[in-house]
């Protein structure tokens, strides 16, 4: 296995080709979003998404979000509510994903992992805020599809029911 072949290789193996129920966290400060890169995902091997992850089997969502955020970003959140549903397809990846806003409890920002990954492979590469004309400035397929449907970051945290 190569260097370049491997984050899609353990995306496939660990996530691949099952339906997953998923959180994902809104965390805004300002205007700014908080998000996380990824590496594996999509044909540019770079994903930028809101933090979060699956739910484990007996897991809370609420508690499975608040422990997808101290792995990837070292914060603590409270959960202010659960704003859509978004079904993510992007083969052989295929989840629902419930999106929570969520406001920063404590901690401090620092680029997280994955507890499946060993610590030299890891699939998250960066956490960072940033603003709305960043992330649409990334080309379609290297962020999360919620951001097509808006035009601003108040619109995001406006999005209700389920999205396609």
């Amino acid at each position: 296995m190569t260097q370049v072949d491997w984050p899609h290789q353990e995306v496939q193996k660990l996530y691949g080709n099952r339906i997953r129920v998923r959180v994902c966290g809104l965390c805004r400060e300002g205007d700014q979003l908080l998000m996380v890169r990824h590496q594996g995902l999509g044909p540019t091997n770079t994903f930028w998404s809101p933090p979060g992850g699956g739910i484990q089997f007996s897991e809370r969502a609420a508690d499975a979000l608040v422990r997808e955020f101290r792995e990837e970003t070292g914060l603590d959140v409270d959960i202010s509510g659960m704003l859509f549903v978004s079904e993510f397809v992007q083969p052989p990846l295929h989840a629902l994903e419930l999106f929570f806003a969520v406001a920063i409890k404590s901690g401090s920002l620092k680029l997280g992992y994955d507890p499946e990954m060993s610590p030299d492979r890891q699939l998250i590469d960066a956490v960072k805020w940033m603003y709305f004309d960043e992330i649409k400035e990334y080309p379609v397929q290297e962020v999360h599809h919620v951001f097509q449907q808006c035009k601003s970051l108040d619109e995001v945290f406006q999005l209700r029911g389920y999205l396609l």
